[in-house]
């Protein structure tokens, strides 16, 4: 490369809108021919940065001289502008005075003659302006007789030019009587000129006669009718594509169909694609707005489809049913496969339209296309469409990614779709109630004795199905029905777990009975083999709900991590839309984001998903935070407490038969006892002292203290270690001693883990507590729900209570008060129970007159007859 010549190559430079395509060009062997070498290659660049080098040196010399001129003459601006404003009043002064100097210089013969002048010369214009538009009104006249000759003779360029000539001339007849029926006839023509080519342009666009077909857009051009033609275009390209989804025997449109809709979309679409690529050729050719007519093609082939592609869709969701997302899914992937396709066939229309001599040969005699500066341009195609990336985004970025208005071709393919991505949290449910369906059909031949172990394993499979909708809600909604998500998995698992629930006495119900307990430790027990039976299974139960609670934190690591995901992925798009799109189609993009999923609860949760996910990277301290799955994990607790009372009643049920007829006890209405001395006139009565214990409160202190030892053996199980705070009556001081029991999982649930926490938190366990406070918590529990029976269940049923009855119960009363405190249990009814039972009648009747009374006074007074 020579000096001279790098000195013309830095001159067109400047001509030049994109910088890679000046080094293409500068780079381009001048004999296209010859293939140059590496070394030839690396000596031209070499050259020509040195030559830039020298280049950028002069020009920054001559940059510093320029800003050294403008630093001197900046001061004397001010002055030169106020000289010139007063050199331009000063003129304007002048230009007054010689205007009325020159009006009187003018003689008056002058003026007159002069004004006859002027007046002529627009005589003369107004009438030959008067006689074209005679000239053109008068060819008015023979306008029909033309136009049918020169159609008679098969000229139509002539007619069409004839018409268009004419159509000129109309304005001359606005707002005369002559309009209405000069456009009338105008219009009659211009059928009679369609109606002739009609027939000759189908023929032309199904044999693609390129020549013919542009000739005849010429001739459509000039009468004003180019979007009747390209309506004939459209509708006799389309014409195969909508015979072939007329004909389509699919499932859900006839009885014998052989294919679902989501099969045959694909065949649909590949035989779109590949009429489009032909387009990409002929339209080029013959429309000059190429991607525009593409746009228009695809909406006409779109809005012609019948059945429409919504009717199609309908089908779809009433023939499927409860699996219709699945095809809609599938459906959905091929279409923005198709979207795909189209936007890289319109992208290579766009790139052919910047050099048009090389994607479209010219007709023959015509001329190839040059730049406006002469030089030739590289027939390579330029570094910066080689790397220029996809630009298909959403929102505001579709002006930054260059497309042109009215390109909605894409929204008119993905606007059916909308209604069912609303509804995206009802098909889903549907769906996993299905798969739930299934689950517990699939079994339902096989006569499972262990429920528990049942349990456990459709836990594993409703997990399963609820990890599967993680994807589905990404490929049908690219994460804007994440709330939906979110409500559906929670309202799902609920449903699982409220079933079970529902169905824990069924379950107790269907177990086969148990052998007495060999252990010597348990054998003073006195549990019938029906109530060891309900023991293991309620505890086998309890067992599944802590398995439930550990794979519902399990999937809810994955739930967030979804979640977090889905927030990065808004949050690179906010940075930057055109780089990071969130929906490959720009079309589905707009659509989605002006839809109502695209809302502010969806916003909040992907912001909370941000600000959990960086609380864990800077490891702050948790905040309280509700979990997502909220209605899920109380239903697991609720199905704890269910299992957690159903082993009570079953632990307690010797001490419950032995209380049964409690109330009924002889005893309570036996006559005072007392010893008499007779003596002269006078009796000393002497009561009776230090009464035992009746032998069911004896039985009932005896079972209590027995429960340690049962707690000794089932302590070490960790199903009793689970969900302590539901256990029934179980006291508050207690409850607040005892350690978090989902700790690991509240934390888990509370914040969305980071990479390199993921997969230990991915099997975390709830903290597993000590056998002394479970022991502890159980036996409180034990005690207070046998006491809460006593004292509400089966004294007020006492009918009535003499004074030698209320000793006994007294006495009764106080001998268990001590059994329960062993237990670690306080219970003030109690005492007060034997507080009020203590009370002579005379004491009694004081505190009812004087109203000093609650429910046990009122109880006691009722028994004891104190009203």
């Amino acid at each position: 490369m020579s000096v001279v010549a790098s000195t013309e190559d830095l001159a067109l430079l400047e001509d030049y809108d994109d910088l890679l395509a000046w080094i293409n060009d500068t780079l381009t062997p001048e004999d296209e021919a010859r293939v140059d070498s590496l070394s030839d290659l690396d000596q031209q660049i070499t050259q020509l940065i040195a030559s830039l080098d020298i280049a950028c040196e002069d020009t920054s010399s001559q940059l510093e001289r320029v800003i050294d001129d403008v630093s001197r003459g900046v001061p004397r601006l001010i002055y030169d502008l106020h000289f010139v404003r007063d050199g331009a009043i000063t003129l304007q002064n002048a230009l007054t005075t010689v205007r009325g100097q020159s009006r009187g210089a003018i003689p008056q013969e002058t003026e007159v003659a002069l004004e006859q002048l002027k007046r002529l010369d627009t005589m003369k214009r107004n009438m030959e302006a008067a006689r074209e538009m005679l000239k053109e009104a008068e060819s008015w006249s023979t306008l029909e007789l033309e136009v049918t000759s020169l159609l008679s003779e098969r000229n139509y360029g002539k007619a069409a030019s004839r018409l268009s000539e004419a159509n000129k001339s109309m304005v001359v007849f606005q707002n005369t009587p002559e309009y209405d029926p000069r456009r009338t006839l105008m219009v009659n023509l211009q059928n009679q000129l369609e109606a002739s080519l009609s027939s000759a342009l189908v023929a032309a666009i199904n044999e693609q006669d390129l020549a013919t077909c542009r000739d005849f857009f010429a001739i459509f051009s000039d009468i004003q009718r180019e979007s009747e033609f390209r309506n004939y275009y459209n509708g006799s390209r389309r014409s195969p594509l909508l015979t072939l989804w007329q004909d389509a025997n699919l499932v859900e449109s006839s009885t014998d169909g052989v294919v679902t809709f989501a099969e045959f979309l694909p065949k649909f679409y590949a035989s779109m694609l590949a009429l489009l690529n032909q387009e990409r050729s002929f339209i080029p050719s013959i429309f000059p707005d190429p991607t525009l007519s593409l746009n228009s093609l695809i909406s006409s082939i779109l809005s012609a489809l019948q059945p429409s592609f919504t009717q199609r869709l309908s089908s779809v969701v009433t023939h499927h049913g409860s699996s219709s997302l699945l095809q809609l899914i599938a459906a959905l992937r091929a279409t923005e496969e198709l979207a795909v396709g189209v936007d890289k066939i319109i992208e290579k229309i766009k790139v052919s339209a910047i050099n048009p001599s090389s994607a479209n040969p010219s007709p023959e005699g015509s001329q190839p296309f040059t730049p406006s500066h002469g030089r030739r341009r590289s027939m390579r195609m330029s570094m910066s469409f080689r790397s220029a990336p996809h630009r298909s985004t959403s929102g505001g970025s579709l002006k930054t990614a260059g497309f042109m208005d009215g390109m909605d071709w894409d929204q008119e393919l993905f606007q059916p779709f909308l209604e069912y991505q609303l509804d995206y949290g009802a098909l889903e449910r549907r769906l996993l109630d299905h798969a739930l369906h299934e689950i517990i059909s699939s079994d339902s031949g096989e006569k499972i004795t262990d429920q528990a172990r049942l349990l456990r394993e459709r836990a594993v499979d409703v997990f399963g199905a609820s990890t599967e909708s993680l994807g589905r809600c990404e490929a049908f909604t690219h994460g804007y029905a994440a709330v939906s998500l979110v409500q559906t998995l929670d309202g799902f698992i609920k449903s699982f777990v409220d079933m079970w629930t529902a169905d824990v006495s069924f379950a107790l119900s269907g177990t086969a009975a148990a052998e007495d307990p060999t252990s010597e430790d348990l054998s003073g027990l006195d549990y019938t083999p029906q109530d060891w039976s309900h023991f293991q299974a309620s505890l086998h139960l309890l067992g599944s709900a802590r398995n439930i609670s550990e794979r519902m934190a399990s999937f809810e690591v994955k739930l967030w991590s979804n979640i977090v995901e889905t927030s990065n992925r808004f949050k690179a798009h906010r940075n930057d839309p055109v780089n990071f799109p969130l929906v490959s189609s720009r079309g589905e993009a707009q659509i989605l984001e002006q839809s109502s999923l695209n809302s502010a609860e969806l916003h909040a949760l992907l912001e909370r998903a941000d600000q959990e996910s960086s609380r864990v990277r800077d490891s702050r301290p948790q905040a309280a935070t509700e979990p997502l799955l909220t209605d899920s994990r109380a239903a697991v607790f609720s199905f704890a407490k269910t299992c957690q009372t159903s082993l009570q009643t079953t632990i307690l049920s010797p001490l419950r038969k032995q209380l049964a007829a409690y109330a009924s006890s002889p005893s309570w209405t036996a006559s005072d006892s007392k010893s008499r001395i007779v003596g002269g006139s006078n009796e000393l009565q002497i009561p009776t002292f230090s009464l035992s214990p009746s032998e069911t409160i004896q039985r009932v202190a005896e079972g209590l203290l027995n429960l340690p030892r049962l707690f000794e053996v089932y302590a070490d199980d960790d199903a009793l270690s689970f969900s302590l705070h539901t256990l029934p009556h179980l006291d508050a001081e207690i409850s607040k001693n005892i350690p978090e029991q989902m700790s690991m999982s509240v934390d888990v649930l509370q914040s969305p883990p980071s990479h390199t926490r993921r997969q230990s938190l991915a099997h975390a366990k709830p903290l597993t507590l000590d056998p002394e406070t479970v022991s502890t918590a159980w036996l409180s529990s034990l005690g207070r729900s046998i006491l809460v029976y006593l004292v509400s269940d089966v004294l007020p049923q006492i009918k009535n209570l003499t004074t030698s009855g209320a000793a006994q119960l007294a006495s009764d009363l106080a001998y268990l008060s001590p059994i329960v405190r062993a237990l670690n249990v306080e219970f003030d009814e109690l005492d007060r129970w034997k507080e009020c039972i203590d009370l002579d009648d005379e004491a009694g009747k004081v505190k009812i007159e004087a109203g000093v009374s609650d429910h046990v006074l009122e109880t006691v007074a009722r028994i004891r007859g104190w009203h």
